[in-house]
């Protein structure tokens, strides 16, 4: 096993996330992932639409690197309006389900002033863990 989740046997296990994981393999670093296409268009307004998107623009770098979902070790999420996720929260979870599945590393959700894109309301930074060839 090449990725361990660390769950303290005291603790009340968390809904969606992880509260840690151990990984051995290489490291790979996504920047902040922004609700836009290929194209540079958005995927909408809402906080849901733009989330997927974010999301699919994550899987896309880390099939660059031979990566999928599973291998995700670390989220961080800023979002320009922590009201709009809290509310949302429903849809942003299914908009996670249909595009990563049920992995769930260690999330921070941290809400911004503003984005460098006027338009985006989420960017989601990424850090994954490809096992060694071996262990794949």
């Amino acid at each position: 096993m090449t990725h361990q989740i660390l769950q303290p046997p005291h603790w009340p296990r968390p809904r969606g996330y992880s509260n840690g994981i151990a990984a051995r393999g290489q490291q790979i670093f996504l920047g902040g992932q922004i609700g836009w296409d290929t194209q540079g268009q958005f995927a909408g307004a809402d906080l849901p639409a733009q989330v997927r998107q974010a999301l699919r623009n994550i899987v896309d770098v880390l099939n660059e690197a031979g990566a999928e979902p599973r291998h995700l070790v670390r989220l961080t999420w800023y979002v320009t309006r922590i009201e709009d996720y809290r509310a949302q929260i429903a849809a942003i979870g299914q908009a996670y389900r249909e595009v990563i599945g049920k992995v769930f590393p260690p999330m921070s959700v941290v809400q911004v002033v503003a984005l460098a894109e006027p338009q985006a309301c989420v960017e989601i930074e990424a850090t994954a863990v490809l096992p060694d060839p071996g262990n794949r």
